[in-house]
C-alpha cells in the first residue's frame, strides 16, 4: 500500500483557515463535538488512510474559496492523516468528506441548517448526522440515487461507512464503536485512565509482594538446606570418632 502523506501545494488563491466563527455557542455543544471528533480519532488511529476533523473547513470548488462550510465534525475515508489549514478537495484526490457530522445550539438558525443541507447533499456527502443536545434530539441522512435520504430510525442505526452504532438514551445520544465499546468523554476517558493506572499500581504492588515473598522463602529454603548438611556433616563426624 502507498504510503499518503497530506497535500503541500502552494496556491495563488487565498483559501481562508478560519470563518470567524466560534467553534460552539456553549460548554454542551462544544463537549459533544470533542467526543465524537475524538471517539472518530480514536477508532481510526491505525488507519493511516482515514483523516478526521473538528470544526474545519472545507473548499470543494478549486479557485472558489466563498464556497466552503465548517462542519462540526468530518471524516474523509481514504485521505491521510497530518495538518492542514483547510480541506481543499482538489487536493484531495477531489475526494469529499464521506460522512459529516453537526451538533446543534441556540444559536442555529433553522435558514442556516437548511442551507448546511444543502451543501452536503450537493458536494458529495454520503451520511450526515445532526444531534440537538438540548433537545434530546438525532436526525440522520444517508445518499441514496444521488441525494441524501432520511435515515427512518436512528436508534440502533449503524453508519455505513464508519461502523458505529448510534443510540438515544433519555434523549443523549450514546456511540458505540463496532466492538461495542461507548465513545467517551474527556473526563471519561481522564477517570478510565487513571483506573487503568491505579489497577496497575496495585497489580505491581502484588507482584513486588509475591517476588519478596519467594525471595524469603528461598532464603528459608537455603537456611533449611544448610543446616541439614550441618548436621549430616556433624553425625558422620561424631560416627568417625566413636
Amino acid at each position: 500500500m502507498a504510503v499518503l502523506t497530506p497535500p503541500r501545494v502552494v496556491e495563488t488563491i487565498h483559501y481562508p483557515e478560519s470563518d470567524g466563527q466560534p467553534m460552539a455557542d456553549n460548554t454542551l455543544q462544544f463537549r459533544w463535538i470533542v467526543t465524537i471528533q475524538g471517539g472518530l480519532d480514536a477508532l481510526f488511529a491505525n488507519r493511516p488512510d482515514v483523516f478526521v476533523a473538528g470544526d474545519f473547513l472545507w473548499y470543494p470548488v478549486e479557485g472558489d474559496n466563498t464556497t466552503r462550510i465548517a462542519p462540526d465534525v468530518l471524516v474523509a475515508i481514504g485521505r491521510p492523516k497530518g495538518d492542514r489549514g483547510s480541506y481543499r478537495q482538489w487536493l484531495e484526490d477531489n475526494l469529499p468528506p464521506q460522512v459529516v457530522f453537526e451538533v446543534l445550539s441556540p444559536g442555529n438558525t433553522p435558514t442556516e441548517m437548511v442551507r448546511k443541507f444543502a451543501f452536503y447533499e450537493r458536494y458529495g456527502v454520503e451520511e450526515y448526522y445532526l444531534y440537538d443536545p438540548d433537545r434530546g434530539e438525532l436526525s440522520g441522512w444517508a445518499r441514496a440515487a444521488g441525494r441524501l435520504e432520511t435515515v427512518t430510525s436512528m436508534e440502533g442505526w449503524v453508519s455505513p461507512r464508519l461502523g458505529i452504532r448510534f443510540r438515544l438514551a433519555d434523549g443523549e445520544l450514546r456511540l458505540y464503536t463496532p466492538d461495542g465499546r461507548p465513545f467517551d468523554t474527556y473526563v471519561e476517558l481522564a477517570k478510565r485512565a487513571a483506573q487503568a493506572e491505579s489497577r496497575a499500581a496495585q497489580a505491581e504492588s502484588r507482584a513486588a509482594q509475591a517476588e519478596s515473598h519467594a525471595a524469603q522463602e528461598a532464603d528459608e529454603r537455603r537456611a533449611a538446606e544448610a543446616e541439614v548438611t550441618r548436621l549430616r556433616e556433624e553425625l558422620a563426624r561424631l560416627r568417625g570418632t566413636s
